[in-house]
C-alpha cells in the first residue's frame, strides 16, 4: 500500500468515525436520564399503573374529603345562626302569646259591644289588629329559624359521612399504594430537608368548578423537547423555572407506558446539559431543594408523585425508600396528574 492511499485510507476511516459520532451522541435535548447503562425506566409495570390509578384516585377523594369539611363548616355555620335567632325570638313569642292572653281573643263585635264610644272601640281593635300581626310575624321568623336549623342539621350529617366515606377511599388508595410500593423496597421514611417551609410558594394550576384536576390531553407544546406536554404540567415547569431551578430538564419522550409520553412527567437534571449522578455538594443540594419544593407545592400544582435519590414521595404514602431500574441520583422526577 502506497504512502497516499494509506492517507487517504486513515481520512476515509477518520470521517466515517465521526459520522457515527455525530450519528448516535445525543443532543442536551435528547439526552436521557439514568445510570451509565443509557436510559432507564421509572417503575416496574405494575408499579407504574397503580402509582397512576392510586395518586389519581386519592386526589379525587382528597378533593371530595375537602370540599365535605368546608360544607360541614359553612353548614355548622347556619347552624348556629339559626339557633342564636330561635334563641332570640322564642321569648318574644312567648311574651306576645302572653299579652295577647291577657287581652283576650276579642273580635271586633266584643270590642264594641264592651266598649263606651267608638273611640275607645278603635282603640282597642287598631292594638288587637297590631298585636295579632306581630304575633305572626314572629311565629313565622321562629318557624323558619326552626326549619332552617333542621335542615342544615340534616345536611351536616350527610356531609359526616361523606367525610368517613372520602377517608375510607383515601385509608384504601393508601394501603395499595404502600403495597404496591413495596416492590421496590418501599419502607418509610423519616426524611429530613426534604420538605422546607422555607420553599417557594408556586401559583395554583387550574382546577374544575368543584375542585378537582380534571383530564387533560397532552396538548402545549413541550419547551423542552419536540413533544407535548399537558396545561398543568407545563404550569407546573414554568413554576419550577420560576422558583429559580433553570438547569437542565427534559419532559416529553416517546417511548415507554409512564407518564413521559403522555406528556405528564418531567425529569429535572442536576446539571446544566444532560445528565450524570450529583457528585457536589451543590448538586446534591440543588436536587433536594427542588424535590422539598415540588412536595411542598403538590396540591397547588397537581404532584402525582417525585422521585429523587432512591426516594418516592406520594400524597397517599408520603416518603418511602424506592430501588427502581433507575436510582434517580442525576435527577429529580416528577409526574403531575
Amino acid at each position: 500500500m502506497t504512502v497516499a492511499v494509506r492517507r487517504w485510507f486513515r481520512f476515509a476511516v477518520s470521517v466515517i468515525a465521526g459520522a457515527v459520532l455525530i450519528t448516535v451522541a445525543p443532543t442536551a435535548a435528547q439526552a436521557q436520564p439514568g445510570d451509565s447503562s443509557g436510559a432507564q425506566e421509572e417503575a416496574p409495570p405494575l408499579l407504574s399503573e397503580v402509582l397512576a390509578s392510586t395518586g389519581k384516585r386519592y386526589a379525587q377523594a382528597k378533593t371530595k374529603l375537602d370540599a365535605s369539611r368546608r360544607k360541614q363548616l359553612q353548614l355548622s355555620v347556619e347552624v348556629t345562626r339559626a339557633e342564636h335567632q330561635i334563641e332570640e325570638l322564642a321569648p318574644q313569642v312567648a311574651q306576645v302569646a302572653a299579652a295577647s292572653y291577657r287581652m283576650g281573643k276579642v273580635g271586633p263585635v266584643s270590642a264594641l259591644l264592651s266598649s263606651s264610644d267608638p273611640t275607645s272601640f278603635m282603640e282597642r281593635a287598631t292594638a288587637l289588629s297590631e298585636l295579632n300581626m306581630v304575633n305572626d310575624q314572629k311565629l313565622h321568623k321562629l318557624t323558619e329559624a326552626r326549619n332552617r336549623a333542621s335542615d342544615a342539621k340534616q345536611a351536616l350529617d350527610a356531609e359526616v359521612a361523606e367525610e368517613q366515606r372520602q377517608l375510607t377511599i383515601i385509608a384504601k388508595q393508601k394501603k395499595e399504594a404502600e403495597n404496591s410500593l413495596s416492590l421496590v423496597g418501599g419502607k418509610s421514611l423519616t426524611v429530613n430537608g426534604m420538605v422546607s417551609a422555607t420553599s417557594a410558594v408556586a401559583k395554583a394550576a387550574p382546577r374544575a368548578s368543584d375542585g378537582s384536576w380534571p383530564d387533560e390531553s397532552c396538548s402545549v407544546d413541550d419547551p423542552t423537547t419536540g413533544g407535548c406536554v399537558t396545561p398543568r404540567t407545563y404550569h407546573a415547569y414554568k413554576e419550577v423555572k420560576r422558583a429559580g431551578f433553570t438547569r437542565f430538564v427534559g419532559c416529553y419522550r416517546s417511548g415507554g407506558p409512564y407518564e413521559h409520553p403522555k406528556g405528564r412527567a418531567c425529569d429535572w437534571s442536576l446539571q446544566s446539559s444532560g445528565f450524570s449522578n450529583a457528585h457536589t455538594r451543590d448538586q446534591r443540594l440543588y436536587g433536594n431543594n427542588l424535590t422539598a419544593f415540588l412536595v411542598r407545592n403538590a396540591d397547588r400544582l397537581g404532584v402525582m408523585y417525585v422521585i429523587w435519590y432512591q426516594q418516592i414521595w406520594l400524597p397517599a404514602t408520603g416518603w418511602r425508600s424506592y430501588s427502581g431500574a433507575s436510582t434517580h441520583k442525576d435527577h429529580v422526577h416528577m409526574s403531575i396528574l
